[in-house]
């Protein structure tokens, strides 16, 4: 793996290097030693695959506070998504920043999402497959999310979403007091 860029502080875009024969490729998309280069310390303490029929389905902003904040590790296997990352680390020169990451089967990159930061995404072809790792398992009570298009942050999207599920459509604008509580 190689390092592309590091768009917010923690962040990182990585590109896997596949090694190819007349089989296929052979690639990594996690490795301990390389990350800590880096100055990621991060151990998978859970994996998820994330599968959208359709183009235009968005998911999240989501992301856990407290002592289940969780780094990630996401990447795209079959099909393209349009992937946001909104900085929400109080103490964050980039607080309220949002970098863009178009991940795809094809372009085989990988990013790296530190704790604080909320992430989401917009598939933009049908058929898209995201496996993403985190640090921390699944906490509901401490889960939080960041609504897509809520004012008080600008991100920018492709398109309007054309499936969203009710829970993340209804999320309410941003209230530091509510969501960043642990």
């Amino acid at each position: 793996m190689h390092l592309i860029s590091r768009p917010l502080p923690g962040m990182l875009v990585l590109q896997t290097e596949p090694r190819g024969d007349h089989r296929g490729y052979f690639s990594r998309c996690f490795c301990r030693t390389e990350f800590a280069q880096w100055g990621i310390e991060a151990a998978v303490a859970q994996a998820n695959l994330s599968f959208s029929e359709r183009a235009r389905t968005l998911r999240g902003l989501h992301y856990q506070v407290g002592p289940s904040e969780e780094t990630k590790v996401v990447t795209c296997l079959q099909g393209t998504l349009h992937d946001v990352v909104l900085d929400l680390r109080p103490d964050s020169p980039r607080f309220g920043e949002h970098a863009v990451v178009e991940l795809s089967g094809t372009n085989r990159r990988l990013l790296i999402i530190p704790p604080g930061c909320a992430h989401g995404f917009m598939t933009l072809k049908d058929g898209t497959l995201v496996l993403y790792m985190v640090s921390s398992a699944y906490d509901p009570a401490r889960e939080r999310a960041v609504r897509w298009n809520d004012p008080g942050f600008a991100i920018s999207w492709p398109d309007e979403p054309r499936v969203i599920s009710p829970r993340d459509a209804a999320i309410p604008d941003f209230d530091p007091g509510q969501h960043l509580a642990a």
